[in-house]
């Protein structure tokens, strides 16, 4: 048995083909995003939306032609499984398992990070942490310890989680606290404004409603952004 590929979904329906290949010929011809962030992103969006049958495997396809391998993409579900919800990439881990055994693929050595569950303090910046602690101390708690067990995580680099925890905010319509925080980080990765925007105008494929709210709240973000920037170089310029 091979893995289905785009001709799988014209024998489903040559019309519905006729218009997937379209969208996503257009959808590959936007700039912003490298193929390898492309298929991370796709599957992100598959496990929020836990869609796990034929587009998985298309995914996972794109994924390992794009260079990354079984223990890529253990990495990626174990790091958006805070998000996304652990129940949520459980599911995703337990078909990716199957699509691998089903095809023969290679799974995973076993390389991986060291999960510090028992250490203490927290890489979350102090300011996050104070208010959220201020909110409720328990869930504050209940983040250090997910973002401490990441912390040591590098297969997927800074920027890659950066837009793939922008994917799950667009799609879970979280674009207040966290989808700030998610774009701050890849701007701080070194993404530029019209990268990031290409992460988010990359969620259309899984539900252009959400898409067209998000870039609202981007644009409302860098916007923002920009006036402090701009601010800063007044204030330091005031200062000579």
């Amino acid at each position: 048995m091979t893995l289905p590929t785009l001709t799988t979904v014209q024998e489903l329906d040559p019309v519905f083909g006729e218009m997937s290949t379209a969208t996503f010929r257009l959808a590959g011809e936007w700039q912003g995003l490298t193929a390898r962030e492309q298929s991370l992103l796709s599957l992100v969006a598959d496990v929020c939306e836990q869609i796990l049958g034929v587009p998985f495997e298309l995914h996972v396809r794109a994924a390992l032609n794009n260079g990354l391998d079984a223990d890529d993409l253990r990495e990626l579900l174990r790091f958006i499984s805070y998000d996304s919800g652990y129940p949520a990439a459980l599911a995703a881990l337990d078909r990716l398992t199957e699509i691998e055994r089903e095809h023969g693929l290679p799974g995973p050595t076993g390389q991986s990070h060291r999960v510090d569950a028992d250490g203490t303090g927290s890489p979350l910046p102090a300011a996050m942490r104070a208010e959220v602690q201020a909110l409720d101390p328990d869930f504050a708690d209940y983040m250090d310890l997910q973002s401490r067990m990441r912390a040591g995580m590098s297969r997927i680099s800074v920027r890659e989680r950066a837009f793939a925890t922008m994917t799950v905010d667009v799609l879970y319509q979280t674009l207040q606290e966290s989808f700030r925080a998610h774009v701050g980080r890849a701007l701080g990765a070194g993404a530029t404004p019209d990268e990031v925007r290409a992460a988010v105008r990359a969620t259309a494929v899984f539900g252009m409603t959400r898409t067209w709210r998000a870039l609202h709240v981007l644009d409302a973000l860098l916007a923002e952004r920009e006036r402090e920037r701009e601010q800063d170089a007044t204030a330091a310029g005031g200062r000579r």
